[in-house]
C-alpha cells in the first residue's frame, strides 16, 4: 500500500487511492509539516487536517482533489499547524473542529470543539476522534475505518514513528502515552496505517514492540 508522487516541500502532493477516500499528504513550512486532505470517492466531499502553512500549496492540494472544502480538522494548538488556518477558512468557509481544550488557542472561531469519542462526519466521511492528552491539553488523532476494516489514524505530534510525541513534564509524558496504550494500541490492531504530523507514515504493528521501552525511555 504505497503512495505515489513524492512529500517534498511546495512538491506534488503523495496520493493514496483506497475504495471509498483518496488520501493526498503534502509537506509545507519551515517544519516541513504534513497535512492531509481527505476526499470522498462517492461525493467529492473534502476534509484538511491541519492547515499548517503555505496558503497556496493547500489551495492548490485542495484543488487536486474536488476543490470543495467542507471541513478543516486542527490537531493541535501549536503555532506550526495552524499557520494558514485563518486563509484557508476565509477563502472557504469551512467548518473547523479541534480539541475543545486547544480550541481557544487557535486564531480562528472553532465552530465545533471535540472529545474524546465524538464523530466528526462530512457526507460519508466519518472520522473517530481519540483525545491524547499531553504533547498539548487538547491533541487529538482522527481515525477512519475502511468498509475492509482497516484504519487509517492521523495522530498529529502525538505519534510518530519510534515513539509519542514531545511533552514537557514526567506528568504529561505519563497522560500521553496511557492514552497512547489505553485509546489507540488497545484499540487499534498492527494494521493500522498511522499518518503524523511530520515525517514518514507507520504502523501500530510497526510501533507496538516498542511501547515498554517508550514508557521506560520516559519524557
Amino acid at each position: 500500500m504505497s503512495y505515489t508522487g513524492d512529500v517534498s516541500p511546495g512538491g506534488a502532493s503523495d496520493t493514496r487511492e483506497l475504495d471509498e477516500l483518496t488520501i493526498r499528504k503534502c509537506s509545507v513550512g519551515t517544519m516541513d509539516n504534513n497535512a492531509y486532505l481527505l476526499t470522498s470517492t462517492a461525493t467529492g466531499d473534502q476534509v484538511l487536517i491541519d492547515a499548517a502553512d503555505d496558503t497556496p500549496r493547500l489551495r492548490a492540494l485542495v484543488g487536486e482533489g474536488s476543490g470543495q472544502l467542507q471541513a478543516v480538522i486542527t490537531t493541535h494548538q501549536h503555532w506550526d499547524h495552524h499557520r494558514a488556518l485563518a486563509d484557508i477558512v476565509g477563502e472557504t468557509s469551512a467548518t473547523t473542529y479541534a480539541g475543545a481544550p486547544d480550541a481557544a488557542a487557535l486564531p480562528v472561531a472553532v465552530d465545533r470543539p471535540v472529545e474524546q469519542g465524538d464523530r466528526i462526519s462530512v457526507g460519508d466521511i466519518d472520522l473517530d476522534v481519540i483525545r491524547l492528552t499531553g504533547h498539548t491539553p487538547g491533541s487529538i488523532a482522527l481515525a477512519w475505518t475502511q468498509r475492509s476494516g482497516r484504519v487509517h489514524l492521523f495522530t498529529g505530534d502525538s505519534l510518530f514513528p519510534g515513539g509519542p510525541g514531545k511533552t514537557n513534564s514526567p506528568v504529561d509524558f505519563g497522560h500521553l502515552i496511557d492514552d497512547l496504550e489505553e485509546r489507540v494500541f488497545d484499540v487499534y490492531g498492527d494494521q493500522t496505517w498511522v499518518y503524523p504530523g511530520h515525517g514518514a507514515d507507520t504502523t501500530l504493528g510497526a510501533e507496538r514492540p516498542h511501547l515498554a521501552q517508550w514508557r521506560t525511555r520516559g519524557w
